[in-house]
């Protein structure tokens, strides 16, 4: 088994005292400049965590906590981070906040840069649902909540929607419009809402009786680049589908583009239903019918779950929260043309 490096074995290489390399670590000065560099030099040669140390002396909390968002572009995190910052500030926190660009490898960085800064707490939306690279955190005993997505290989306070449910909600409306030929823009299966949304989709097929059709199903990537190559691909059918359920906001709005610059009529010709409600989904006509999820409370239940985790002493059960989402329907679902 790898043993994890030390303050010790910094010193030993770096050729100076354990005292030196903690002043160094806790940024107190009273070091030259050379010995500084060979200190800095020897901790990322070893890799070693700075902050190791210091929590081990007890160093005094920051009141800071730290967000990783998968992809800040996307709508739907910004209005979780307000949630979370409101929240927090309410409870004397400031926040630090990143975003992965869905990169595994820049999560992990993220981490080590949130330990070496001593963050109180860290919310998270994971690039990386495995969450081995997350443990870091743990192991240096800083608390966890994941929101939107789980992890999976150790166990942390949760906020979660109910994705089965909610993607269930909008299929089965599309159902009972009299619509058969239901396609769905599905995001990544490693993923707990792509894979939860593809679920509840199957559940409102095989509970209507409705054939599953392996050519109504298209994998996207949570992008918006996906949306709109899912419904070409969708146009180019055949037999195309009369109503189609994306799984994510950035995929709707390049659905909802890709349909206009094909002039497949939306509302007439296909129908929708969106995941997320989204900025233009009532700028457009006809207006897009969404599932939309409380992103506010999400973020302000994950500060609650996290203030509780980092100042209650005595050992807390692990939580988990499940928000229900809301159909909300509009312009763009009509019913269908063929007989049902």
């Amino acid at each position: 088994m790898e043993c994890k490096p030390t303050i010790e074995d910094v010193a030993r290489l770096a050729k100076v005292s354990i005292a030196t390399v903690s002043r160094v670590i806790n940024n107190q000065g009273g070091v030259r400049k050379a010995t500084e560099e060979r200190i800095v030099n020897a901790i990322n040669e070893l890799g070693y965590i700075r902050s190791a140390v210091a929590r081990s002396m007890k160093r005094k909390e920051t009141h800071t906590i730290g967000i990783i968002v998968p992809d800040i572009k996307n709508p739907f995190f910004p209005l979780v981070v307000s949630g979370i910052e409101q929240k927090a500030r309410e409870k004397g926190y400031y926040t630090i906040l990143s975003s992965t660009n869905e990169s595994p490898m820049v999560e992990e960085e993220i981490v080590k840069i949130f330990i070496e800064r001593g963050v109180d707490g860290v919310i998270i939306t994971t690039a990386n649902e495995a969450g081995d690279h997350i443990k870091l955190l743990h192991d240096q005993g800083i608390p966890i909540v994941a929101v939107d997505r789980a992890i999976k290989n150790f166990e942390v306070d949760t906020v979660l929607v109910d994705n089965v449910n909610g993607s269930y909600q909008a299929v089965q409306h599309l159902i009972l419009q009299g619509h058969k030929k239901i396609a769905i823009i599905c995001g990544p299966q490693n993923t707990t809402p792509g894979h939860e949304r593809f679920l509840g989709y199957k559940k409102a097929l095989e509970e209507y009786n409705i054939p599953f059709d392996e050519s109504m199903v298209i994998q996207g990537d949570f992008m918006e680049g996906s949306g709109y190559h899912a419904a070409q691909e969708l146009f180019d059918l055949e037999t195309r589908p009369t109503a189609i359920f994306s799984s994510n906001n950035l995929m709707t709005i390049g659905c909802v583009k890709a349909l206009i610059d094909l002039d497949w009529k939306l509302g007439e010709e296909v129908s929708f239903i969106g995941f997320d409600d989204v900025e233009i989904a009532t700028f457009i006509k006809p207006k897009l019918s969404v599932v939309s999820r409380p992103m506010n409370t999400l973020g302000e239940i994950a500060v609650q779950l996290l203030y509780e985790r980092m100042n209650v002493k005595e050992n807390l059960p692990k939580r988990q929260y499940l928000l229900s989402p809301e159909l909300k329907i509009r312009e763009s679902c009509q019913l269908s043309k063929k007989k049902i």
